[in-house]
């Protein structure tokens, strides 16, 4: 016996304005597109702000950036009007389109800025700033660094190493890294999760860490 189909839930009140103006004609649906991208702008351009940390973009490149995400995400959400089932709000299921957006031209430009970086440099002189360890104990830091060299090169997978060294040990943004693997965001925290806890394993067994736990970035 066939399954009935699942009924999409009602759409509330805003998100059927939304879609009634955007997937009507004339004046209403030209207003409709307008606000909506004012709106996707508002949000591209707060996004970037809020990571611009590790974006290192201001001013008008930053608002560029920001109406480009915009303009494509607009153009991504106008061509899926037909799959929203309203299982969220309208803004927030729009929302989705242009944090992706963002997301990919940052870590572009992030590689076109630095276009000799890779995933897989190691550069372990940063790992005492990287971790917090005190720079006056020379001889423990040196051997605290050969031990998770160890951990990272014996325990963690391939790409554990490929990501713990990219993101925790050179610091590159996780958004450069999500262009340049096309890996989700959250699947990166979580492989980056494993790998630490992997190398604090490894430390504990060899008696190099105790309670300490494993800085952060």
């Amino acid at each position: 016996m066939e399954r009935p189909e699942k009924l999409a839930p009602p759409l509330d009140a805003v998100s059927a304005g939304w879609i009634s103006a955007l997937t009507g004609t004339g004046p209403a649906r030209e207003a409709g597109l307008v606000r909506l991208h004012g709106l996707l702008v508002r949000v591209a351009a707060g996004e970037v702000r809020r990571r611009d940390a590790s974006s290192g973009i201001a001013g008008p490149e930053l608002d560029d950036l920001a109406h480009q995400a915009a303009a494509d995400a607009m153009l991504a959400i106008i061509a899926k009007l037909g799959t929203f089932r309203g299982e969220s709000r309208f803004t927030t299921w729009a929302y989705r389109f242009v944090v992706l957006e963002v997301s990919s031209k940052l870590g572009r430009h992030y590689w076109r800025q630095h276009p000799a970086a890779s995933l897989d440099a190691e550069d372990w002189d940063r790992l005492p700033d990287r971790f917090g360890l005190d720079p006056g104990e020379q001889a423990a830091q040196a051997e605290m660094i050969t031990a998770i060299r160890h951990a990272v090169d014996q325990e963690l997978t391939a790409r554990q190493r490929q990501l713990f060294i990219a993101v925790v040990l050179n610091g590159v943004p996780l958004d450069a890294v999500v262009a340049r693997t096309g890996m989700t965001r959250n699947s990166i925290y979580k492989a980056i999760f494993d790998a630490r806890r992997k190398i604090r394993a490894f430390l504990v067994a060899n008696g190099y860490l105790e309670h300490r736990k494993l800085g952060s970035p």
